[in-house]
């Protein structure tokens, strides 16, 4: 039986990198799901973590307060015992995938100068230009069947 949560968000404050006793790195991050519509709507806030390797890059440089995420992996829920003395229930997803959805959140930098993960998803278009020198208005010679 497989348990997979795939789900957008936004990024509700900066990702943070430890390490574990044994050397292990582990980034954690809280996204924030908004779930429901009118007055029913109701955030759902997922603890998100990624380990090893991957944990160790630039992503951590990417996932700030604001950003727009595409998150999937192993969700897990766990309870715990609040300073009031109640039970409070969390959600944890060991993410297998991380990816950068819309705009970097980022006001004081230029598209120009926005520079994604090499697994993130960019927002710049390549400059297309003509170069040829052909004329869209020459006429076709293949007939066409229809």
């Amino acid at each position: 039986m497989s348990n997979v949560f795939s789900f957008t968000g936004t990024v509700g404050r900066d990702a943070e990198v430890r390490y574990a006793p044994s050397g292990v790195a582990i980034l954690n991050v809280t996204v924030a799901n908004n779930i429901g519509f009118g007055d029913k709507q109701q955030t759902l806030w997922v603890r998100v973590v990624l380990f090893g390797k991957r944990a160790e890059g630039q992503l951590q440089n990417y996932l700030k307060k604001g950003q727009q995420v595409f998150v999937s992996g192993e969700l897990t829920q766990s309870e715990y015992k609040a300073n009031d003395g109640s039970t409070k229930t969390s959600l944890e997803l060991n993410a297998n995938i991380i990816d950068l959805i819309g705009k970097r959140n980022e006001s004081n930098q230029s598209p120009a100068q926005q520079n994604y993960p090499s697994s993130g998803m960019r927002d710049q278009e390549p400059n297309r230009q003509n170069t040829s020198n052909e004329s869209f208005d020459t006429p076709y010679d293949d007939d066409i069947p229809f």
